[in-house]
């Protein structure tokens, strides 16, 4: 235990460096980049004075290293910023705005992959060698290699387009959003018991979480269907059959030991959701961090774009981390 407290302490001192390093790289590459944040948001009829007088405002017109160094206190002290478009807000203003509907769709999405990846891996690993275990193979490849865009239109024309069941953009319909408690549409509407903003929110949560979910499955499909045709062939799974233990409680013992690499891609996947959410969101309209990122980065918004990106950094090293304390917990054999 004692080992396992001086790693979580380790991993905890490492997310300061490397949130440092990443906000380095954003930093100065947004400044790099061709093109003005003040121009952007006014336009380039505005006479030069006025510009100056606003970029002096904003305090671009010092040297950059000095903006670096005042921007890294800033950050230090909990200060994310202001934004330098539309009122100017705190950008964690923003950022508490937006990230809800990030994560509820996250979390949907993560939910269906593991599911998919864990039902399609059984049956291919139980089924070895069989037609069915063929057929989930080539799902988990083109699962995989799907477009995320290409894939969501797809769906969209299917369902919303032709068959008219879901609708295929925004996140909740007009006038029906519930009281904000949490700032997730679902859980907000069971807390709220408002039925019809949960029927809508469940309406438009469908189609981006089921596609970016069947995207993500497939990895699980593979790494389930490998570990668990791996543990089926273990000496313990062997005594059992030989005990005639019934097939169910077989399945379940092998399972309980397959899924514990599974945990370390579980913690993985559920930060590349957080990237392939931003595919997601500006295929379906949906008013996420990802729809924030990709405005704020076409309006040079520096502090936004930082702002989000130290968010980000901060939340999946927090997630990696308790993804390693419960791998930890899950399999007595690790030890740090």
């Amino acid at each position: 235990m004692s080992s396992l407290k001086a790693y979580i302490i380790t991993r905890a001192l490492l997310v300061l460096p490397t949130v440092i390093i990443l906000l380095t790289l954003v930093f100065f590459i947004l400044r790099i980049l061709p093109g003005d944040p003040i121009a952007a948001m006014v336009g380039q009829k505005v006479p030069p004075e006025v510009l100056e007088k606003m970029r002096e405002e904003a305090g671009l017109n010092k040297p950059i290293l000095v903006q670096y160094i005042s921007y890294l206190y800033d950050i230090f002290r909990g200060d994310f910023g202001r934004s330098m478009i539309w009122g100017k807000r705190p950008v964690i203003n923003e950022i508490a705005d937006r990230f809800p509907a990030t994560l509820e769709l996250t979390i949907f999405a993560f939910t269906i992959s593991v599911l998919l990846g864990i039902l399609t891996g059984s049956i291919a690993a139980f089924r070895r060698g069989s037609k069915l275990d063929a057929s989930m193979r080539v799902y988990s490849i083109v699962a995989y290699t799907l477009f995320i865009p290409w894939f969501g239109m797809l769906l969209q024309m299917l369902f919303g387009v032709y068959m008219h069941i879901f609708p295929i953009g925004g996140r909740i319909a007009p006038g029906m959003e519930p009281e904000r408690i949490t700032g997730l549409y679902v859980l907000d509407s069971i807390l709220t018991f408002n039925g019809e903003a949960l029927s809508s929110a469940l309406l438009h949560l469908f189609l981006p979480s089921l596609t970016l979910g069947v995207v993500l499955s497939g990895a699980y499909t593979r790494i389930v269907r490998n570990n668990l045709i791996e543990v089926l062939h273990q000496d313990f799974i062997t005594a059992y059959r030989a005990r005639g233990i019934r097939r169910s409680r077989i399945a379940y013992h092998a399972m309980k030991n397959a899924f514990i690499p599974v945990i370390t891609l579980m913690g993985l996947q559920f930060a590349i959701l957080l990237a392939g959410a931003v595919l997601t969101e500006t295929t379906f309209s949906w008013p996420g961090m990802g729809t924030f990122l990709l405005e704020r980065i076409q309006y040079r918004d520096y502090t936004s774009v930082q702002g989000a990106i130290v968010f980000y950094a901060l939340f999946v090293a927090v997630i990696s981390l308790i993804v390693d304390i419960i791998y930890a917990l899950l399999d007595p054999r690790i030890r740090y």
